[in-house]
């Protein structure tokens, strides 16, 4: 880069509209390698992962799990969940239904599901924890204090599992390394526009960059529709905390400060219901924004010191550039090159970076697709997906960040369930 501008620059004539134009070239040019960098290395670790994946049998491990399910105000969802839980290859397991205090009929409705249920293969305890309100945190260290088993599985009360999830992740742990595996999370209610560009979104932007993660054994936040911990960890890094508003990111962190190993599994599926309308989806991405934030600001002394452990600074600087520098960097660049082209006419340069940007997204989508064997019908939503969607995450991102240091309050802005059909 410093080669390109010693050769050009004197070679460029010093007026106020060339340096303009000059800057935005260069700019462009930059913006492209560090989006392309950024890109190329994330999608050559989760090629290594997956090939590392298709030839690793690690089969033949079947601890005892508990499934903890807290739910709140979840009584058109609760028995879809709980049946599909009934439903999975795996025999050696329970279920914990914790009811964080909920309003409606969650807790009536969990009531018929509680006893000896028929599984699959065999019959399958499920009990009924009630308590006080006192957020998702609280719920799920409620039901994992009750569990016995070695392994326990955090899901949302909301989610659906996929069949193998649990045989296909537990096998991780007989690593004794390893304290907890991330499974893949995908959309339920698909067939509308936000909703299958946020299927894209898991599919590309989500479970790729975590498929890179789970190579080099760090992944940066085990999802909350579906994590598997080894107690033993969970009990060393003191459980979840409620003193974020991602939880989920907060507990990763100090496992990995721990000294623990995360894994990612993506047979290991959860179905999630996704926002379906668009002030739906930027409340969410607020509050993950905003969370992922508070957990950064929680552990930020190993930010700025890796000898404390080099995994949670790689980890911390990852999320920090994510949810930070990446989104200003994006917005600038979009209205800085807009306001360029419009002014000296650089339009049709502006129409190739765009139809560049959609050509790599597209790319991206037919890898990520073939590789999770998702709908091929969700492809050309690629060619939106980067200009548009992602640029309006990004700027709920940075209104998050901007409220998030102001110290402006917050609540938790639970989405409205609609009871989607079964996965």
């Amino acid at each position: 880069m410093i080669g390109i501008i010693a050769l050009t620059l004197p070679l460029t004539v010093l007026s106020i509209s060339s340096l303009i134009e000059y800057s935005t070239l260069v700019s462009l040019f930059l913006f492209l390698t560090i989006l392309l960098f950024r890109y190329f290395a994330v999608l050559l670790m989760a090629y290594l992962y997956i090939t590392k994946y298709t030839f690793n049998n690690t089969n033949g491990f079947y601890p005892f799990v508990s499934v903890i399910v807290p739910v709140y105000n979840e009584e058109k969802v609760i028995r879809q969940s709980i049946e599909s839980l009934l439903r999975l290859d795996y025999s050696n397991y329970e279920i914990i239904i914790v009811n964080d205090g909920s309003k409606d009929d969650t807790a009536e409705v969990a009531k018929t599901l509680v006893g000896i249920q028929r599984g699959r293969y065999s019959d399958v305890k499920v009990s009924l924890i009630n308590k006080p309100n006192g957020g998702k945190a609280r719920a799920l260290n409620a039901g994992i204090s009750y569990s016995k088993a070695e392994i326990v599985l955090c899901m949302d009360g909301d989610s659906q599992l996929s069949e193998d999830s649990i045989r296909m992740a537990v096998r991780h742990f007989s690593d004794p390394e390893i304290g907890a595996v991330a499974g893949n999370v995908k959309v339920l209610n698909r067939r509308k526009l936000f909703t299958d560009l946020q299927a894209l979104e898991y599919i590309e932007g989500l479970n790729m960059p975590r498929a890179a993660q789970g190579y080099l054994k760090l992944v940066n936040i085990i999802p909350g529709p579906i994590g598997l911990f080894r107690k033993k960890a969970i009990e060393d890094a003191g459980y979840y905390s409620s003193d974020t508003f991602a939880e989920d990111a907060d507990v990763t962190l100090k496992l990995l400060a721990h000294g623990w190993k995360i894994y990612y599994e993506p047979r290991a599926i959860s179905y999630t219901e996704a926002p379906e309308k668009l002030y739906q989806l930027l409340k969410q991405r607020y509050r993950w924004t905003r969370g992922i934030l508070q957990a950064i600001r929680k552990h930020k002394a190993l930010l700025f010191n890796p000898t404390i452990n080099f995994g949670d600074t790689f980890v911390l600087w990852s999320m920090f550039y994510e949810a930070l520098i990446w989104p200003a960097m994006n917005i600038f660049a979009n209205i800085f090159f807009i306001a360029v082209a419009l002014i000296y006419g650089f339009s049709s340069l502006i129409f190739f970076w765009w139809a560049g940007l959609a050509l790599l997204d597209l790319s991206s989508a037919v890898y990520c697709v073939a590789v999770e064997k998702e709908e091929f019908r969700l492809v050309p939503y690629a060619i939106v997906y980067r200009m548009f969607f992602i640029l309006t995450i990004d700027i709920c991102k940075a209104m998050s960040t901007v409220e998030e240091f102001l110290g402006l309050e917050m609540t938790w802005g639970k989405l409205e369930r609609i009871g989607a059909p079964s996965a």
